[in-house]
């Protein structure tokens, strides 16, 4: 309990007649008596803090970006009227900077014996769970001179998903894999190496796909139509050492590769494909296997939610070993990770022949656009050296990136908002020559 401002107001004003007309103790016992009197009642007459009911509902996952609504039931069980303001602490990523004030802060009268719902508006701004902190209630006597305070634990989880921000890009690589299916009216055969039918041939088929057998039997030329492979294993490997913090524009390089990898699983589990995901730096983070094309999606963004990059060098070996457990079978590996000199050469190179021998390898790599700017610069010295450090680095990364193709890695090297439709188009590529 404690006095407001309004009583510090009050017997500040009543010291200046004091000080004028009745200095001493009697001018400041006929001022001070009444208002503290008027204290006593003030707080007898605030509910009590203790007593409240409180409890929460409300959203308990949001996108990256995205708003959630926490609401917070206030139970008056109290014979007297609560005037209060509430305080529902959330960690300081849960709103913009700036907003906290106005979005946690509740100002709030309850009659005896109900209850008010009071909401919450959380716009976090980072990834993972935001757990809700104390409640901080502050109730007021009707004259507002005093006040009781009170702390209650309500606990609540929001978990904070990927934003999925490479979704928009789905619709254009479905069209792309529905045209590799042979779904849509195009000049060619549908691509890939599985056999799906025969029909009529029509100028401008590829000869080599005449069914002779088929025609012998009939009065027309038969061609055999084929399918990109479909039951395929892709598995998905994050890296998440000390290489995925570093921050490329407002963001670190596992959240781009992330939304790469969301991508990529939405193509494939449409295309019929098994996805499985792998995060690992030197110990497994986080391991999705065996889910259905409806909830491989969902169980990959709440799998990455709560994966944070891990100041570690990365164990290239532990890595190889636990993504070869996990795809037992032939599969399609794709690594994404660094393609920095010096982690590929000393670390990753060395046990790479272990998965190329077994499976097919992709390699996605997020690229600095910060570099290629520097690469145009012109102007004075300073641009200049600017410039050719670019190019420095640029060439180092082709050289890493040729010798993991010698190996018969397929690279992808593109900036963040471009990472996600190369990986896709990777994927197609190697649908379509029949590499899965």
């Amino acid at each position: 309990m404690a006095p407001t401002g309004r009583a510090a107001l009050l017997a500040a004003l009543g010291s200046l007649p004091v000080g004028i007309w009745e200095p001493g103790w009697t001018g400041i016992i006929a001022v001070n008596a009444p208002l503290a009197v008027a204290c006593a009642c003030d707080y007898a007459l605030a509910a009590p803090v203790r007593r409240l009911g409180l409890s929460r509902s409300g959203d308990t996952s949001v996108r990256l970006g995205e708003t959630a609504d926490v609401t917070l039931t206030v139970s008056n069980p109290s014979r007297r009227p609560l005037r209060a303001r509430v305080r529902d602490g959330w960690p300081p990523s849960s709103w913009q900077p700036g907003t906290e004030v106005a979005a946690s802060r509740h100002r709030v009268v309850i009659p005896p014996g109900e209850r008010r719902r009071l909401m919450t508006r959380l716009r976090p701004t980072r990834r993972g769970d935001r757990r809700a902190d104390r409640v901080t209630v502050r109730s007021y006597g009707p004259l507002g001179l005093f006040f009781r305070q009170g702390t209650h634990q309500v606990p609540w989880t929001v978990r904070v998903l990927p934003p999925f921000t490479s979704r928009k890009h789905l619709p254009s690589k479905l069209a792309r894999l529905r045209e590799l299916d042979g779904r849509t009216s195009v000049l060619t055969r549908g691509e890939g190496t599985e056999f799906d039918s025969l029909r009529e041939y029509v100028p401008g088929d590829d000869t080599r796909s005449i069914d002779w057998r088929a025609t012998a039997r009939q009065s027309a030329v038969a061609v055999r139509t084929w399918r990109p492979e479909r039951d395929r294993h892709i598995l998905l490997v994050l890296d998440t050492g000390r290489t995925s913090a570093g921050r490329v524009g407002d963001a670190p390089r596992l959240d781009a590769s992330m939304d790469a990898a969301l991508l990529l699983a939405a193509l494939a589990s449409r295309a019929g494909d098994r996805v499985d995901l792998l995060a690992y730096d030197r110990r497994l983070r986080a391991l999705v296997q065996g889910r259905s094309a409806r909830d491989v999606l969902p169980s990959l963004v709440n799998a990455m939610a709560t994966l944070e990059p891990e100041l570690v060098e990365t164990d290239a070996r532990g890595l190889t070993a636990t993504a070869l457990r996990s795809a037992p079978r032939r599969s399609l590996i794709v690594l994404l990770t660094t393609l920095d000199a010096a982690p590929v050469e000393e670390a990753l190179l060395p046990v790479l022949a272990g998965l190329t021998r077994r499976h097919t390898v992709l390699l996605a790599s997020v690229a600095d656009p910060h570099i290629a700017r520097m690469a145009g610069a012109r102007g004075d010295v300073d641009a200049v050296y600017e410039a050719a450090a670019a190019a420095q680095a640029h060439a180092e990364r082709d050289r890493t990136a040729d010798q993991l193709r010698r190996h018969g890695v397929t690279v992808v090297d593109a900036v963040p908002e471009e990472l996600a439709p190369a990986l896709a188009d990777a994927y197609l590529a190697l649908k379509s020559a029949g590499r899965l």
